[in-house]
């Protein structure tokens, strides 16, 4: 079954979600605090040796109007650290209004909850083979 992961990246915590290509429904899977970017990444490794990725969906913040600001920058270069250091297939996708689903009273949850959404707009918007 080909896994999919996705990450809600945030300076202080990154959401993760889990899916499959084959029922393409994502679930919310942890949260990673990291301290660190050293931290961050090894908590990455960890997941991709577990769930074995064929994809990684990164969501991609962008301002309402759908220009890019700096935590789109920071999302990119995320996303290509990814590539870069696993060779995983990593797809970019826009998280405008995303954790605007959830309310604030969800606390930190919502980093979680934010990455299935958007692996669910993956799933919904592309078609996979």
């Amino acid at each position: 079954m080909s896994t999919v992961l996705a990450f809600d990246f945030g300076l202080k915590r990154v959401g993760v979600a889990v899916g499959n290509m084959l029922i393409k429904q994502a679930q919310p899977l942890m949260i990673i605090h990291a301290a660190t970017n050293t931290e961050k990444f090894l908590a990455i490794a960890r997941l991709i040796d577990e769930w074995q990725p064929r994809t990684i969906v990164v969501g991609l913040p962008l301002h309402p109007d759908g220009t890019e600001h700096e935590m789109s920058t920071r999302c990119r270069r995320f996303a290509n650290q990814i590539t870069g250091r696993f060779g995983v297939v990593t797809v970019l996708v826009d998280e405008r209004y995303t954790s605007a689903v959830f309310s604030a009273s969800h606390g930190e949850h919502v980093d979680s909850q934010a990455a299935a959404l958007i692996l669910q707009q993956f799933f919904d918007t592309h078609e996979l083979h």
